[in-house]
């Protein structure tokens, strides 16, 4: 039986000699666009601390889906490590920046509205992040952070960007992270975070209590995780020990129980190239799109059934 997905090629069409670097979130904006953040000449570096001046690139991208063209950017001159992305009910983008230690809201267009924690500024109360990398928002507007890589905790704050609790610490038990490195909601307001270092998902309700792990052997770590609708598709990346070599990621779709329907990527069923997925997100026809940060590019995998 052939694949629900199939990769789309030459998929986006980039303007000659432009320099992509990372993509490190991704998220579907309200008219149906591929929103993109990106750390173009920036790295992560191997020791040492995060850099400390703005990537003077426009690091926010707008894709067309269809023609995978870029229609808009902006971002330049405000960014120091770009991560995670998430678009607002009223289509506004909001980011976390690792180095700044930082989430910040802004209009489509790049207007910042309101940002929280303090710059350059590394914490673990109501009022700083250390290293945050994603943000999910629930059907009412609040709003939850993974805080992240410096911090193992989830922080929920309202839709007035009050400070209302959080959870979790580092560990490997119930509740607990080794980094909490992507976050989604469902339509019932379940909080689903990508427990990296632990190769799992945790399922929590919307005050923390622990509901279930979805863990197995085979997994890789699970990098980033999306509510697409009846479904909850997942990336992870395997690695050798002490994670010298990248394996390959793979794409993973699972229903609202944790029960795996389906899987591609290394597992042996796509002929493209060896990939490192770091984020994912899926648009109103089902079809996938996967930010690889190994190759430094976007895939789209096309839903076909």
């Amino acid at each position: 039986m052939p694949g629900k997905y199939e990769w789309v090629k030459d998929w986006p069409k980039l303007p000659e000699g432009f320099k992509m670097g990372n993509p490190t979130g991704l998220a579907i904006d309200t008219s149906g666009r591929l929103v993109v953040f990106r750390r173009s000449y920036r790295v992560w570096p191997a020791t040492g601390p995060l850099p400390d001046s703005p990537i003077t690139d426009k690091t926010i991208l707008i894709i067309d889906p269809n023609s995978g063209l870029i229609i808009d950017s902006w971002g330049e001159n405000r960014f120091l490590m770009p991560h995670g992305l998430n678009i607002d009910r009223h289509n506004h983008v909001w980011v976390t920046d690792c180095a700044l230690h930082q989430v910040m809201e802004f209009t489509h267009d790049g207007k910042l509205l309101r940002q929280f924690g303090i710059a350059k500024e590394p914490g673990n109360d109501s009022s700083h992040f250390n290293l945050p990398t994603d943000i999910a928002f629930t059907p009412r507007g609040d709003f939850y952070v993974s805080d992240g890589y410096g911090n193992s905790r989830v922080v929920k704050f309202s839709k007035e960007g009050k400070y209302l609790l959080e959870w979790g610490r580092h560990g490997k038990g119930p509740g607990e992270f080794d980094i909490p490195h992507g976050i989604t909601v469902d339509a019932n307001g379940r909080v689903y975070v990508a427990d990296r270092e632990n190769n799992r998902v945790q399922v929590f309700d919307s005050s923390g209590k622990f509901i279930a792990q979805w863990a197995d052997d085979s997994y890789g770590r699970i990098c980033a995780i999306t509510n697409a609708g009846a479904n909850l598709i997942a990336v992870d990346d395997k690695v050798t020990a002490m994670a010298l070599v990248h394996l390959g990621s793979d794409v993973l779709e699972f229903d609202e129980a944790g029960k795996l329907l389906d899987r591609f990527g290394r597992s042996g069923d796509y002929d493209g190239h060896k990939c490192w997925y770091h984020d994912v997100v899926t648009d109103k026809d089902g079809n996938i799109y996967v930010a690889d940060i190994l190759e430094n590019t976007i895939q789209k995998f096309r839903k076909v059934r």
